[in-house]
């Protein structure tokens, strides 16, 4: 028996294996009431998990920071050509 068991056991808390994209979720306040508090009673007991919510915290605080560049216009160019064609495709086809 490991010990997130053991403090399962005693705290009476479910217990949860949570992904990073719940954690991400948590991370922009998009979890349910009830996961949410199951995601705080999770790091207050859980070290690795604690670290991997620093980790992703972390991440967000310099994707924050960074600025936004705008695509180049043959990028743009390409994503337009690409949809136009799937249309003429799918009108072709119906």
């Amino acid at each position: 028996m490991d010990n997130s068991t053991i403090l399962n056991q005693a705290t009476n808390l479910p217990m949860y294996n949570f992904t990073p994209e719940d954690l991400i979720q948590y991370l922009y306040n998009e979890t349910s009431t009830e996961k949410t508090a199951a995601i705080k009673a999770a790091l207050r007991s859980d070290w690795s998990l604690r670290e991997k919510m620093e980790m992703l915290s972390s991440a967000h605080q310099q994707l924050e920071t960074m600025p936004l560049l705008s695509p180049r216009k043959q990028t743009i160019d390409n994503i337009l050509n690409y949809a136009e064609r799937s249309v003429e495709e799918l009108s072709a086809h119906s």
